[in-house]
């Protein structure tokens, strides 16, 4: 049903509300897409089959739901017990997840075969499976909010992913959406929009910090009829996935964030840009904004009101260049993602060369709460310069991988510590890699530094998108700068000569020093191509290409010594640098090491010690495989 006022909406609201209130039981099973890597839509499946056998009760909200014709509750049976598919819960580690409501029990690791007795024991007898339930240090958690994992985060953005049915409307509009898009058509004007978010001092989410306000203060003071505003969601870097997370979970929050950046800046189409490999995200969108158009909160005149928005889904190559707001707004046009030179700049002329607005997920998700909390609510939040809360995905060796969303200004050891659980196996902290291929490293003597847009800029790092990448002290940071560069090297435009040409000289200076072949030499020259492709390259992306090279060099300069003057990498991550020796006082000269070796590098006579020739040597460990009386030990 189309919703033609306020009025509407508010009874839409009120029903929904109740509806959700009715069911005895909630069941959510986490539907990210590490929970349906893992089998959650298997345990899903399970729930409907023994909600469907047991008398009274059924699916509400469900996939049925999300899918008919109206996706309104009130066209459906009132049930028992609600089964629905989440968002990402942001425990990632410990999935699969399920959420039993209004007890709030969070079950980790769930398998399809658990479905049963979780159905009898806490559906039928509200008693909780204490097997399942998340336990460290010798303390079961029957809440999800009591795990420490999520007691301290401060969930704003993130606080629907894991709570509502992603693929429902009402479930969104229950708890509060677009309340925030209906007091701004009714109660506020355009200015007055722009001046609460300018206000509020939003800085964007997509790794620049630059001040929301002020770019939607541009773009509204341009005198032309026909603008745009665009939510970039690529979110290229490797191992992030939080503007992933709640174009799954929470898609609307982002819709609504979008239509009141229209409003405020006189824009009636909008555009999300959203690479392929999220087809789950992508999905979610296209239901989410079928669903808005259908209630009359998406298309012509909304709620009634004279202003109209249309939203349109752009799906992506994977090209990390499409970050860059010029490049993006190339390929949306049909045009090869390339940055122009600057200016003009996007706010002047940006899709089809008219104004537009560019954010990132994350930051068009900020946006109806501080339309609806207020600018001094939100400037309560974080740290002076960088208010608000920060999502980050958490991954590397930590012993709790996921997402999770804090307060700028937390420090590096609180969210490792306190968040994560520390290192993996207990092993000594060594960095972490903050801001993707863009970022730096963060090393021990920074983890009381506070994650924020200046802090990080005085060490030369930079939050990014929110990639958190932790490594211990295993880790080889030479391989780690390598790997970062390559990832950059292979994702210039080409566009421009120092990124082209100095990406690739400067991995192939790190490829020299992993296999071997650097010298002292090979360092002066990273630091001089680093410096050089920073202060010269065209876009954002090729000036910060260098960062993680400079950055690792700054910090971890003896490592690289040890590469080149040494040749030994002492994580044994750099197979080039380990050498296989034969022990002659466990050597029986049975000769099976020789016969196995595939490059005939170890020689010997039978019944006497065997040689390993170096210079031969392939560092395959064939040999060591072989070995009969473990006489062949690998060097680092």
């Amino acid at each position: 049903m189309r919703l033609e006022n306020r009025e509407a909406l508010e009874e839409r609201r009120r029903e929904a509300k109740e509806t959700m209130k009715r069911p005895s039981h909630r069941i959510l099973v986490c539907a990210g897409t590490g929970c349906l890597a893992g089998g959650s839509a298997e345990i899903y499946d399970k729930f409907k089959e023994l909600a469907a056998k047991e008398e009274g009760v059924s699916v509400e909200f469900g996939e049925e739901i999300a899918h008919s014709s109206t996706g309104h509750a009130r066209d459906q049976e009132i049930v028992h017990t609600g089964v629905k598919r989440s968002g990402c819960h942001g425990f990632c580690e410990m999935g699969p997840l399920v959420r039993i409501e209004p007890s709030n029990y969070l079950y980790v690791k769930v398998k399809a075969e658990d479905c049963e007795e979780i159905f009898e024991e806490t559906i039928k007898n509200d008693r909780p499976v204490e097997r399942l339930l998340y336990e460290a240090d010798g303390v079961k958690y029957d809440t999800q909010e009591k795990i420490p994992f999520y007691e301290k985060q401060t969930r704003l953005v993130l606080k629907n992913c894991g709570h509502i049915d992603a693929e429902n409307i009402d479930e969104y509009i229950a708890m509060g959406g677009y309340s925030a898009l209906e007091k701004v058509l009714f109660d506020m004007t355009p200015e007055e929009v722009v001046s609460e978010i300018s206000e509020s001092d939003l800085r964007g989410r997509g790794g620049g910090g630059f001040r929301t306000g002020y770019k939607w203060q541009q773009v509204a003071r341009q005198k032309t009829e026909e603008k745009y505003v665009v939510c970039n969601g690529d979110e290229g870097d490797p191992g992030a996935f939080m503007d992933r997370s709640v174009m799954e979970g929470d898609p609307h929050k982002m819709l609504e964030g979008m239509m009141i950046a229209g409003y405020a800046v006189g824009a009636s189409q909008g555009y999300i840009y959203v690479r392929a490999e999220y087809p789950l995200a992508i999905n979610r969108l296209k239901t989410a904004i079928a669903q808005a158009t259908e209630a009359g909160l998406l298309g012509e005149h909304i709620l009634g009101t004279d202003f109209s928005f249309q939203i349109h889904i752009n799906r992506g190559a994977g090209a990390f260049v499409c970050g860059e707001g010029s490049a993006l707004t190339a390929s949306i046009e049909g045009e090869r993602g390339m940055p122009r030179t600057k200016p003009p700049r996007t706010v002047e002329q940006g899709l089809f060369a008219k104004p537009t607005v560019l954010n990132n997920v994350e930051t068009y998700a900020n946006v109806p709460m501080i339309i609806n909390e207020g600018a001094a609510w939100y400037r309560s939040i974080g740290t002076e310069g960088s208010p608000g809360t920060k999502a980050f995905a958490l991954t590397g060796s930590v012993k709790h991988t996921g997402l999770i969303e804090v307060p700028m200004g937390t420090t590096l050891r609180k969210i490792v510590y306190d968040i994560g659980g520390g290192v993996k196996n207990d092993v000594p902290f060594k960095a972490v890699q903050i801001g993707g291929p863009s970022g730096g490293c963060l090393v021990t003597s920074n983890l009381e530094v506070k994650l924020d847009f200046d802090s990080l800029k005085k060490l030369n790092a930079m939050i990014g998108s929110g990639g958190l990448v932790v490594m211990d002290e295993n880790t080889c940071m030479v391989e780690v700068a390598r790997f970062f560069m390559n990832f950059t090297q292979n994702e210039s435009c080409g566009k421009c000569v120092p990124c082209r040409e100095g990406t690739k000289r400067m991995l192939d200076i790190l490829e020299d020093i992993v296999s071997g072949k650097g010298t002292m030499e090979s360092l002066k020259t990273l630091e001089e191509l680093g410096e050089a492709i920073t202060n010269t390259a065209l876009c954002g992306l090729g000036k910060s290409a260098a960062l993680p090279v400079l950055s690792t060099l700054r910090n971890f300069r003896e490592e690289y010594i040890e590469h080149v003057v040494e040749k030994r990498c002492k994580t044994g991550t750099c197979q080039a640098l380990q050498q296989y020796k034969i022990l002659p006082e466990k050597c029986k000269g049975c000769s099976k090491c020789a016969r196995n070796c595939p490059v005939n590098a170890i020689d010997g006579k039978v019944k006497e010690p065997f040689v390993i020739n170096q210079e031969a040597c392939i560092k395959c460990g064939t040999c060591l495989d072989n070995c009969p009386f473990g006489a062949i030990v690998k060097e680092s």
